[in-house]
């Protein structure tokens, strides 16, 4: 190709190093060029303009067949993410102005791509490799059980076919709500299967909640620091959102009582056992002091478990819920399976008093019908047949394993980590710098991490972050901290 006297030649478009395609993950190769591409040109990391290697070259590169790129660019094109110039190749185009002349109404995209919690959840659905997304909340594929969710889903598809074309019933699937009141049992809270509402995960359970209890204006507490998520959605609520400092055994009880006094808050959401981020679970003595604080100002507890099953069990180490020691009077107790089977098998419960499980159910009615019943009758077989149990088993023994060899390696690195737990999949480490830059490069080099800042209601600068140990497999992310954090 040759350009005209005096012009200037477009500059070549940057994709990074690391590879865009893995025929593990089970996607096509043209849908996983064409999804790594859009993501870097939607997060502005190609630039508009500039020149796309050529067909040749991009197979060499990633290792692709060149039919592989042809109809990976021409989708690419069709959707308006590039253009094709004859004789001259594909080029990053301008998106918005594109969008803009279709719709006179449509809007520019945002240029700003400053992680906050919309961010970090936007890209831990992108096709990066799980083991380079230490930042996500998630276990690598090899580590759960495919087979283990198959052969429920074929069991369930097996059923007279009219079970499976009518909606769920208000509360959920019967059969399964008497399989948590025995696994509930084991922890020792007493939950008939009227006190238990299904969700779609535990972010519909604690979406339920809040939508009963508050008002906008009202007070929430949560740790600090804490699941990201929350904040957003008690943000839409119009609540006030407040962190109560964590402490290695559970929440700074003498702050919680001083702010109690002060804002009177109508919930205050805990993880009791395997807290995220920092892994850490509360004590018996800050359990019964929470609940003391919770009684004497008159709020609710919204006890988050979703990790129960990565915990091996009071016989092992010690582990207090404050839904056990109050048997759900004033302590709502949620729970979920996403993290031990399937990030897309969403089923999450509420249990709770009956009165409470009434009005959940009606609200869940008003706002989705019913749950899945599918799912749920999946989750039910799988609970139901005995195989769980080794599972989970299998799961916390490798955890053990990639905990300790991650914690010891990140401390060879110089970086801290706060709380020496025993158990669950996450690190809270102080890395002496602010994260969140760190952030932002990492992702150009295709591996997500997730900054402190998200962790907290204030949302600050921090040198911390949170590690998966279980997604610390690939070198290049080791290679990428050892450099940054020299």
């Amino acid at each position: 190709m040759t350009f005209p006297q005096g012009a200037t030649m477009p500059k070549p478009a940057n994709l990074g190093n690391s590879p865009m395609v893995s025929r593990e993950s089970g996607g096509s190769l043209v849908e996983q060029i064409v999804r790594s591409v859009a993501c870097r040109i939607d997060d502005k990391l190609l630039r508009t303009g500039s020149r796309m290697p050529s067909i040749r070259q991009f197979a060499d590169e990633q290792k692709v067949s060149r039919f592989t790129v042809v109809e990976a660019y021409d989708r690419l094109v069709a959707n308006g993410y590039l253009e094709s110039r004859r004789g001259s190749g594909f080029f990053v185009r301008e998106r918005a102005s594109l969008l803009n002349n279709l719709s006179p109404v449509a809007q520019p995209l945002p240029t700003s791509q400053q992680p906050d919690v919309v961010w970090l959840i936007r890209n831990m659905f992108r096709q990066l490799p799980p083991n380079k997304m230490p930042g996500s909340g998630l276990l690598p594929h090899e580590w759960l059980d495919g087979e283990l969710v198959a052969n429920g889903l074929r069991a369930v598809s097996r059923l007279n076919q009219n079970l499976l074309l009518h909606y769920g019933t208000q509360q959920g699937f019967l059969p399964l709500r008497q399989q948590l009141q025995l696994k509930l049992a084991e922890i020792e809270i007493a939950a008939a299967p009227e006190q238990i509402v299904t969700t779609n995960g535990v972010t519909q359970a604690l979406d339920l909640v809040a939508s009963e209890f508050v008002q906008p204006g009202d007070t929430i507490f949560v740790d600090d620091p804490a699941w990201f998520l929350m904040f957003g959605t008690f943000a839409t609520l119009g609540a006030k959102v407040i962190g109560i400092p964590r402490l290695h055994d559970g929440p700074d009880v003498a702050k919680l009582a001083e702010l109690a006094a002060l804002h009177k808050p109508k919930l205050y959401i805990i993880h009791s056992v395997l807290h995220n981020p920092t892994s850490s679970s509360l004590s018996a003595s800050k359990a019964f002091q929470v609940l003391k604080t919770a009684e004497l100002h008159d709020f609710m507890i919204v006890e988050d478990d979703v990790y129960c099953d990565m915990h091996p069990g009071s016989a092992v180490q010690p582990a207090t819920r404050l839904g056990a020691l109050d048997q759900l009077n004033r302590v709502i107790y949620l729970g979920g399976f996403s993290k031990t089977l399937a990030a897309n098998l969403r089923v999450g419960f509420i249990a709770t008093s009956p009165q409470n499980a009434i009005r959940f159910a009606d609200r869940k009615m008003l706002s989705t019908l019913t749950t899945n019943e599918i799912c749920e009758r999946v989750v039910h077989k799988i609970l139901s047949e005995g195989h769980y149990r080794k599972h989970v088993d299998r799961i916390r023994s490798k955890l053990d394993s990639a905990r300790h060899d991650v914690t010891s390696r990140l401390e060879r690195m110089g970086m801290s980590v706060e709380y020496r737990t025993p158990a669950g999949m996450f690190l809270w480490v102080d890395t002496g710098i602010d994260t969140l830059p760190l952030t932002e490069k990492a992702l150009e080099n295709g591996i997500l991490i997730a900054p402190g800042s998200l962790f907290s209601p204030h949302q600050l600068p921090s040198t911390r972050m949170r590690i998966n140990v279980a997604a610390m497999s690939d070198e290049t992310v080791w290679k990428f901290l050892e450099t940054e954090l020299k």
